[in-house]
């Protein structure tokens, strides 16, 4: 299929889509359809993924995708700084999450099975559009690993307790501006330069930590982001839509995800969550396979309504589909799209998979959340937890690497082509 074609197919799909839903979904879940397509487009143009970061680090020794999720995390918090400042915290669902043991075991099982499965939550949305085989065994997993996990984040202490809290969210976790409320902006100023400090800290270790791969010889880089990289993206095309053509550099997706996110709080008064709903969704797959809808809510100690609501009367179902959708419409307009089927892997390398997925759904429960729910969205919110819970995704994705290099799921570490300077007689 030729480029244009496939340029022709993502806009035809793009409005299909748009029109449809304007007319059929009801307006609040046509919202988050428009929003969920708007992120599928942005991580795509601008190949972003939460669980890259980690895995393009480790294995290609890139650090690129990590320096840009910092300025994602400090753009964010400025536009919800603003939207925030002079209003009651309270009237925005804030993902305040607490600090616990359940927060560090979850970021640990999450970071590890990411490894694995070479994506998170929103990023196996994205991957169905290019590998449907890894993604879809990811994703049921994913769903099996958050179901048995809702008992545990509904009723275990080590999640549902916390070790710290600030008096707006007492009992609950820290809000950074509650800590800094003498200074000026009612705390938010100091909260957005703890944020930046934060990010500081951690460009500054990756570019160390890329630049010795570098001088080690072990650094291979990663096409995606070279081919995003201004100098390659060069002037714009003046052809008809090619706008639409065009990569973007990731720092470009990175403030566009921001902007996405700040319409998100404005409009739902809440972030960016994706886990959940695949929990719902495998509630829903044992009800098709005649598990009674009692013994479901009893085990989950989730209420009926939300194995019960039909798809796409669920707004964050539907905005996850808008990500995948989305992906399909901006991997048209770019004219790369190809089978998502043609992928062949082991037995071993689909139980690798699995055993990902199930882990990432599971740590999930643990951390209240994933790479949006327990890490974006909780620093946009300023809420402490989400800097833990990137701390322990690092550490997690390590071991999972490390893991994963051993069973030969990815490949060996590059070889040091670094030498020694000859001894001076």
């Amino acid at each position: 299929m030729t480029g244009i074609r496939q340029l022709h197919m993502g806009i035809t799909l793009a409005l299909a889509i748009s029109i449809f839903g304007a007319f059929v979904l009801e307006q609040g879940v046509y919202l988050r359809l428009l929003l969920g397509l708007a992120l599928g487009i942005a991580l795509t143009k601008g190949a972003i993924g939460f669980a890259g970061s980690i895995n393009r680090a480790y294995r290609r020794g890139s650090t690129q995708l990590l320096q840009t999720l910092m300025l994602l995390f400090v753009a964010t918090a400025i536009i919800n700084a603003g939207l925030l400042y002079g209003s009651d915290p309270g009237t925005y669902n804030l993902w305040v999450n607490p600090i616990n043991i359940g927060l560090i075991v979850g970021g640990l099982m999450f970071g590890f099975g990411m490894t694995l499965s070479s994506c998170c939550a929103s990023g196996v949305m994205v991957e169905m559009v290019s590998d449907v085989p890894r993604a879809l065994t990811t994703l049921v997993a994913f769903g099996f690993g958050v179901f048995i996990g809702f008992p545990i984040q509904s009723s275990s202490p080590l999640v549902t307790e916390t070790l710290f809290s600030t008096v707006s969210y007492e009992g609950q976790g820290v809000f950074l501006p509650d800590l800094f409320a003498w200074g000026p902006l009612n705390g938010y100023l100091m909260s957005i330069l703890v944020t930046i400090a934060f990010a500081a800290i951690t460009i500054k270790l990756a570019k160390k930590y890329e630049n010795k791969r570098k001088q080690d010889g072990t650094y291979l880089g990663v096409d995606a982001e070279h081919n995003r990289e201004p100098s390659q993206l060069g002037e714009r095309d003046v052809e008809r839509f090619s706008w639409l053509r065009s990569l973007w550099s990731m720092n470009t997706a990175a403030l566009v995800i921001a902007v996405i996110f700040g319409v998100m709080m404005a409009t739902t008064s809440s972030g960016w969550g994706a886990s959940s709903p695949f929990g719902f969704w495998f509630g829903k797959l044992l009800l098709t396979f005649g598990v009674g809808i009692e013994t479901i809510t009893d085990f989950t100690g989730r209420p009926q309504q939300v194995f019960t609501t039909p798809f796409f009367e669920h707004g964050v179902s539907v905005q996850n589909a808008g990500i995948l959708l989305g992906t399909l419409i901006a991997v048209l307009w770019i004219g790369k799209f190809s089978s998502p089927c043609k992928a062949r892997y082991s037995f071993k390398q689909y139980l690798l998979f699995a055993l990902g997925g199930v882990l990432m759904g599971l740590g999930t429960r643990f951390a209240n959340g994933c790479n949006v729910g327990a890490l974006y969205t909780p620093i946009a919110n300023f809420s402490l937890s989400g800097w833990i819970f990137f701390a322990t995704i690092v550490a997690g994705g390590i071991m999972g690497n490390q893991f994963a290099r051993k069973v030969k799921l990815i490949a060996a570490a590059p070889a040091c082509q670094f030498k020694s300077a000859p001894s001076t007689p």
